[in-house]
């Protein structure tokens, strides 16, 4: 009898798991609609079942929360150190006036001239320093950015995403971009209408995730 039990409760469980790729499945087609013709005839029917799959137990889910999360706190810290040195620039320039100022009030006419002309050329190297300072600090902002994208690329390839490996084809970082969105907006359709009334049970909408009062996932 108990292995009668359990196999009846297998084969109940393989037909909630069947519903539930179904309905993922019926999701991500109707979500692909919105999507440019160009990437919809790219996101075939095998990707999307593929795509469902791995979406069965909600772990990408979380995955994909925690990247963005980690992604939106890696920005802020790259913009604030960007504002930072711009900052010191502003007061550097601010100083820089300041002395040439001074220097000119405290300096004989006869000299004035030759003042300037020193002068201009601190100002010159000055203004130098800070593009190269700037053009630097871009060069990590972009290393860094890149740096993320190749990681959440290897995370979710791990993780048996469908569509993702490491790449920087442009064509295909935007198809990948466009899979997020897909999942995005799944969670997102997960916060608004509940687990019960979508019938999905805890697959659906993973259980670190909250809703705001615009049903977007946020951060517990």
């Amino acid at each position: 009898m108990e292995r009668y039990a359990g196999a009846l409760e297998e084969v109940a469980d393989g037909a909630r798991q069947q519903e539930r790729h179904y309905q993922l499945l019926s999701a991500l087609q109707s979500l692909v609609k919105e999507l440019p013709s160009s990437f919809q005839q790219r996101l075939s029917y095998t990707t999307l079942s593929d795509l469902a799959l791995a979406l069965l137990d909600g772990t990408v889910f979380e995955i994909v929360q925690g990247l963005l999360e980690i992604q939106h706190l890696t920005e802020k810290s790259l913009y604030n150190q960007r504002l930072r040195l711009q900052n010191e620039h502003r007061v550097l320039r601010q100083a820089l006036r300041q002395k040439h100022q001074e220097a000119q009030q405290a300096c004989r006419p006869h000299n004035l001239p030759v003042l300037q002309a020193a002068q201009q050329r601190e100002l010159e190297a000055v203004e130098h320093r800070i593009r190269e300072e700037q053009r630097a600090m871009d060069r990590k902002i972009v290393l860094e950015l890149d740096r993320k994208v190749a990681d959440q690329q290897s995370t979710l390839e791990k993780a048996g995403v469908a569509g993702f490996y490491v790449t920087t084809n442009p064509q295909e970082l935007m198809l990948q971009m466009n899979l997020l969105e897909l999942i995005r907006k799944l969670q997102q359709r997960g916060c608004r209408a509940g687990k019960a009334a979508l019938g999905l049970g805890g697959p659906w909408q993973p259980p670190a995730a909250q809703c705001d009062q615009k049903g977007s996932p946020v951060p517990p």
